[in-house]
């Protein structure tokens, strides 16, 4: 039965939602025919969720080990009459001030935040658009380089009527942003007369996997400087970064330079990939404008985060032990994660993007396209979902400025799991193979045959002109006199 869409809002009878996307497409299709080693071992296996399962088991050990932390025990039970009656949006002290101090240790200690500036949020993905509503009004603009989070066109756009602006960057310089491709991206929607109110970084990149180096995020808040537009740095994979160059905060440039109007730059953060709590809903502005934080606080009134959840992390992150010790171990098994597919890959010679950070790989498949359009990376991905069975997200859904790139994620499953996944990639691809190598080999022999046969035509054309040319060609023929 349709509803009649002029009963609801413009909103939701709208198709703005930015959902229609393979991205999308891609998870329904796993939440159709979800694997399960047992139950449906031909089911979809999830490679399109960054999702981090490698250390719930120490956040788990953590629990058994105190359980005082949680309201919901004998141990924690005499706070539940304090945590459960009303908190106002400003969020529990003890839980601000802890999240302000793991943000610091998760960037390496180089950076420090100040608990009075955390405003929380349900998730990054309100922590996003609730800068939006700060910093924008609709039909203003807001430059992202390509390519870029796919999520970012629902989470920025649908409710708070801002545009995006993608800048595009390409793979000749492993998709890096440049000063260049700022400015003429600038200057050119500039003179269409769209308001542009600020750029937005994810820091590292999702779906690249890759950090920004000093020398570029300098050349970044110099450009918004300039231009004195604001600067939002997506940093919720900070502590993800497992190899050089190490991951470095919008906070520590700004901390470095001179002359930088602070009043520009916010970050967002989470506790869905560092620590795994996709589930806990924990979101947080940090903005180093007065106004944003007052303004972002009375907003956060329609997102907020469990005051029981708070209470239990503030108790958890205050624990600098396990928290250092925590942050390390992420590092490390997500280098072994990322090492174990990125080698099984290789086995196949298939090639990702150099990566150092994230939950995910970009995997380059433009050899198997059949051709270098959007169209053909579309029928490779459908082939991939709907015949090997594995959910990757096409480039395109990333806004890739070229075809043939896919997203694959590690982390989210068990190692068992994820060695299914390479073993399903390599039968399809040395099974492309095969096929390919079998119609070349038809195609070769086809051309043979034609050659062969063209030469035997030729021959015969040659033997037989050669035997009739004297009694067609004779003196006498009207040809030889003209």
């Amino acid at each position: 039965m349709s509803t009649d869409k002029n009963l609801l809002s413009k909103l939701a009878a709208g198709d703005k939602h930015g959902e229609d996307s393979p991205y999308f497409d891609g998870w329904k299709a796993y939440d159709n025919n979800p694997f399960h080693p047992t139950h449906n071992p031909q089911g979809v296996i999830q490679m399109g969720l960054a999702e981090n399962q490698l250390c719930s088991d120490l956040i788990k050990e953590w629990i058994k080990a105190n359980p005082h932390a949680s309201i919901c025990t004998a141990d924690g039970v005499d706070s539940f009459s304090d945590i459960a009656v009303f908190q106002d949006y400003h969020g529990l002290k003890q839980f601000r001030q802890a999240i302000a101090a793991f943000m610091g240790r998760a960037r390496g200690g180089r950076a420090s935040f100040e608990a009075e500036r955390v405003v929380m949020s349900g998730g990054a993905t309100g922590a996003n658009e609730t800068l939006m509503f700060c910093l924008a009004d609709p039909g203003d603009a807001f430059l992202i380089p390509t390519p870029y989070y796919a999520a970012f066109d629902r989470d920025l756009r649908w409710r708070t009527g801002v545009k995006i602006i993608p800048v595009e960057c390409n793979s000749s310089n492993n998709f890096q942003v440049t000063k260049q491709a700022l400015e003429s991206t600038y200057l050119k929607f500039q003179e269409t007369g769209i308001k542009i109110k600020g750029l937005i970084l994810a820091n590292p990149s999702n779906p690249l996997g890759t950090t920004l180096d000093r020398e570029t995020l300098e050349t970044i808040v110099s450009f918004i400087n300039d231009k004195q537009i604001h600067l939002v740095c997506d940093e919720i994979y900070a502590a993800t970064a497992f190899a050089e160059p190490r991951f470095t905060s919008v906070a520590e440039i700004i901390r470095d330079m001179d002359h930088v109007n602070r009043d520009l730059i916010h970050i967002v953060y989470s506790l869905s990939k560092d620590m795994g709590l996709p589930g806990f809903r924990v979101g947080v502005v940090y903005s180093y404008n007065d106004a944003v934080v007052s303004c972002a606080r009375r907003m956060s009134s329609f997102g907020l985060v469990s005051s029981q959840t708070q209470s239990f992390l503030a108790a958890m992150l205050s624990d600098q032990r396990f928290v250092d010790s925590f942050l390390v171990e992420v590092s490390k098994r997500v280098a072994k994660r990322h090492r174990m597919f990125t080698e099984g890959l290789k086995e196949m010679g298939i090639s990702c993007l150099r990566s150092n950070a994230g939950l995910f790989v970009l995997m380059d498949l433009r050899q198997m396209l059949k051709d270098q359009t959007f169209e053909s990376e579309m029928a490779l991905w459908r082939v991939i979902i709907n015949k090997v069975k594995i959910n990757v997200s096409p480039g395109s859904s990333f806004h890739c400025s070229e075809p043939g790139w896919f997203r694959v994620c590690f982390a989210n499953m068990d190692e068992d799991t994820l060695r299914i996944g390479l073993e399903r990639i390599k039968d399809f691809v040395l099974g492309e193979r095969d096929n390919k190598n079998c119609n070349n080999k038809k195609e070769n022999k086809k051309r043979k045959s034609f050659q062969k046969n063209l030469k035997l035509s030729f021959s015969s054309m040659m033997y037989d002109e050669h035997v009739r040319s004297p009694r067609l060609m004779s003196p006498h023929s009207p040809l030889l006199r003209t």
